[in-house]
C-alpha cells in the first residue's frame, strides 16, 4: 500500500498536452519542465504563478504543476478508491478542471496545493457516489424475485466494482426509456416515488409499476451478462 501511495500515475496526457519525462522525488519542485524557482521566492508563490500562466492557456507552466503535484495528488486519489485505474481517472478529471478553470484560483483562499487537493478530492467523491448509487441499484435488482440466484461475493470471478458499475450502465440502456427514467430519479437522483410522480406529472401507482417492471427487466439483462 505504501508503495502505491507514493508512485507516480500512468495516466496518459498524450492527446491532452504534452509532458516532460516523469522524474521521481521532490526535486521536481524546485526545477521542472526547465522552469527554475527564485532561491528567495516562497513555493506557494511560484505555484501561483504557474496557475495564473496555466490561465493564460500556457502549457508548459501546466506541465510544470502537474509534475509537482501529481504524485501526491494521485497518492489521495488511490487511497480513496482503492483502485489505480479509478485514481488515475481521478487524476485526470482533476488536472483538467484546473486547466480549464485556472482563472479561478484565489490565492487569498488557499494555497495552491490546498486548492488542488480540494479538486481532485471533490472529482473522488463524486465518483464514490456514482459506485455507491451503481451497487445501490445492483444490490436492489439482485435481491427482486425469490428466483434470482445469489453468487457467491467473495469468489475469485466477481467482477471489479468497476466492472459491475459498467454492466449496469449498460443494462439501464436496454430498457425502456419509461422505465430508465424512473429507475435513475430513485437510485441516481434520491427522489422518492412520489417525488418522482410530481416531477414527471404521472400517477403514483405508474411510477411504481415502471420502477416494478424497470428492476425485473435490469435483472434479466444483467443476468444475461453475467
Amino acid at each position: 500500500m505504501a508503495a502505491a501511495q507514493t508512485q507516480r500515475s500512468a495516466v496518459d496526457w498524450t492527446n491532452f498536452i504534452t509532458l516532460a519525462p516523469a522524474t521521481a522525488g521532490g526535486s521536481m519542485r524546485a526545477r521542472t519542465c526547465g522552469m527554475t524557482r527564485p532561491a528567495q521566492l516562497p513555493e506557494s508563490e511560484f505555484e501561483a504563478r504557474l496557475i495564473s500562466r496555466i490561465a493564460e492557456g500556457d502549457e508548459s507552466a501546466f506541465t510544470a504543476l502537474y509534475e509537482r503535484f501529481s504524485a501526491s495528488l494521485y497518492g489521495m486519489a488511490f487511497r480513496m478508491m482503492n483502485d489505480a485505474k479509478e485514481a488515475e481517472d481521478v487524476l485526470q478529471e482533476g488536472f483538467t478542471y484546473i486547466w480549464r478553470k485556472a482563472a479561478s484560483y484565489d490565492s487569498s483562499r488557499s494555497s495552491p496545493f490546498a486548492w488542488a487537493v480540494m479538486i481532485v478530492r471533490n472529482k473522488a467523491i463524486d465518483r464514490l457516489r456514482v459506485r455507491q448509487r451503481l451497487e445501490r441499484l445492483r444490490d436492489k435488482v439482485n435481491t427482486e424475485g425469490s428466483f434470482y440466484q445469489e453468487k457467491d461475493e467473495t469468489s475469485a470471478d466477481e467482477p471489479t466494482l468497476r466492472e459491475r458499475g459498467a454492466l449496469v450502465r449498460s443494462a439501464l440502456q436496454q430498457i425502456p426509456q419509461e422505465q430508465r427514467q424512473a429507475l435513475e430519479l430513485c437510485f441516481f437522483g434520491g427522489l422518492t416515488h412520489a417525488q418522482i410522480a410530481e416531477r414527471l406529472a404521472t400517477p403514483l401507482g405508474t411510477i411504481k409499476a415502471r420502477i416494478r417492471r424497470g428492476l425485473v427487466r435490469l435483472r434479466d439483462c444483467l443476468n444475461e451478462g453475467l
